[in-house]
């Protein structure tokens, strides 16, 4: 029988911005809409607030996202750049440190000698960049797969409040948003647990909370700031 195992770290690079998207998407669009309708602005201002704040931010999430993912990436090819030709020229070196990190893995120094060599002849870069670098193909930046996935759904998870804004009564506006935004943040963080192969209640606490503290402070704000007159 076939030993299968079911990993999940190929995952990682789309999965956390997915979940940072989205998760963004419905605490800040949630607290924007809390903070305004706490200011006693009228459904159509709350709702335009809700609107622009999700363009907006959906823009500067896949921004964002590409900028600090690009950075990683052009770091990683410089790093890569640097191994090879590092290999060019002294190859001898870079097989004996090679080496010396597997004996700090636990090889004895022969075995890491010969396995050094071994995978240095088959793929030296590949080697170096997975062993003493950390790049791998799995773990590797991808600037556009996470802007994508950033704006893509940091707008769904805006959207889920903006509903709740067409189907409530503006006296519950308030407290329906923010309650059904919980809702959502704690199925998000569930959700994203389970793909992730985590604990699922600890995700969903986490995020709750911290989704709950961002609409209070913004309902504080727009109390503060009431424009009613």
């Amino acid at each position: 029988m076939r030993h299968l195992e079911q990993h999940r770290t190929h995952r990682i690079g789309w999965l956390r911005a997915a979940v940072l998207g989205a998760n963004d998407g419905i605490i800040s669009t949630a607290s924007l809409v809390v903070g305004v309708a706490a200011a006693s602005a009228s459904p159509h201002g709350v709702l335009v607030a809700g609107v622009a704040g999700l363009v907006a931010g959906a823009m500067s999430m896949a921004t964002g996202e590409y900028v600090s993912v690009s950075s990683q990436a052009d770091t990683e090819q410089a790093d890569m750049a640097r191994e090879q030709q590092e290999l060019l020229t002294d190859n001898l070196a870079e097989q004996q440190e090679l080496a010396a990190i597997y004996v700090a893995r636990g090889l004895q120094p022969a075995l890491a000698d010969t396995v050094a060599q071994q995978l240095m002849a088959h793929d030296a870069l590949g080697a170096h960049a997975r062993e003493e670098l950390g790049i791998s193909e799995v773990l590797n930046a991808k600037p556009v797969q996470a802007a994508l996935a950033s704006a893509a759904t940091f707008t769904v998870g805006a959207a889920l409040p903006l509903l709740i804004i067409l189907m409530t009564p503006p006296a519950l506006l308030a407290w329906t948003v923010s309650l059904t935004s919980l809702v959502f943040l704690a199925a998000l963080g569930g959700l994203a647990a389970y793909v992730g192969g985590s604990g699922v209640l600890k995700s969903a606490v986490r995020v709750t909370f911290w989704g709950a503290l961002a609409m209070a402070l913004t309902a504080g704000v727009g109390t503060f700031f009431n424009v009613a007159p």
